[in-house]
């Protein structure tokens, strides 16, 4: 938006994947590859909701692509609360689809550097995220804002909370659950770097699901400054300045080394 002081400094441009719209953020003046973030939205919001903390994260450095999932923003809408049963995971295992096509671009037409590529993502992104990275080995780090990383313990809870009656239909992609989980594929992670920031008092997506994945997963790395939980005191389902300011200097360190 050309009224804003960052014109000056970012380009902010939407730009279409195939047929998957999304915004992409890019310091002015760049020369070669950048570092690239891949921000993941969360249930019932869109790109645009989010294009604040693209920005956030673009004046530091790093480019910035913010795509909607289905059902979301340009690709249509739903009943956020009468459906979440269904399509909350049917989003997230199509992004998890679609993620491929999303990297190869980022790297091919605008210069994404392929040995620096971060993912993040609030909510169910942050469930997208966690679920990209660990079936991706090429991404450098994780970084997950009120999400889960632990997927089939969130599900469980999810159902409890919403009275989820079990359909063919919901069995066929609790399967897909089970096995992309984070959770079962620990060995996957081999010290990779994770930063995982949450609510403590989250009503939403339990941070009990976050605590049970890290106390899993700690004892497998050998550094233990790869792996960290920061957890917020009495903080609901919210994005704080504090946590874009861990974030930020989480994702800056990583992309030096």
């Amino acid at each position: 938006m050309k009224d804003y002081l960052y014109s000056n400094y970012i380009v902010e441009e939407k730009i279409y994947i195939e047929n998957i719209p999304a915004i992409l953020f890019r310091p002015k003046d760049v020369e070669g590859t950048i570092p690239t973030i891949i921000f993941y939205h969360g249930w019932g919001s869109s790109k645009e909701s989010q294009r604040i903390r693209g920005l956030i994260f673009s004046t530091v450095g790093f480019q910035v692509l913010i795509p909607d999932g289905i059902y979301h923003g340009e690709r249509g809408s739903i009943d956020y609360v009468t459906a979440s049963g269904k399509y909350f995971w049917e989003t997230i295992l199509k992004n998890l689809e679609e993620s491929n096509l999303l990297i190869e671009e980022i790297i091919k037409k605008y210069e994404g550097d392929p040995d620096n590529i971060f993912l993040t993502g609030h909510s169910m992104g942050g469930f997208t995220a966690a679920g990209i990275f660990t079936h991706n080995p090429m991404m450098k780090s994780l970084v997950v804002l009120n999400g889960s990383c632990a997927w089939k313990n969130s599900n469980e809870i999810f159902k409890k909370y919403l009275g989820i009656k079990m359909t063919e239909d919901l069995k066929e992609i609790e399967e897909k659950i089970v096995k992309l989980d984070p959770y079962n594929n620990l060995e996957l992670f081999k010290n990779r770097p994770v930063l995982i920031l949450h609510g403590d008092s989250d009503s939403v997506v339990s941070i009990d699901s976050q605590r049970l994945f890290v106390q899993k997963l700690q004892p497998l790395y050998k550094n233990k400054e790869n792996i960290k939980l920061v957890e917020y005191p009495n903080l609901n389902h919210y994005v704080t300045t504090n946590m874009m300011k861990e974030s930020i200097s989480w994702l800056c360190e990583l992309k030096k080394i």
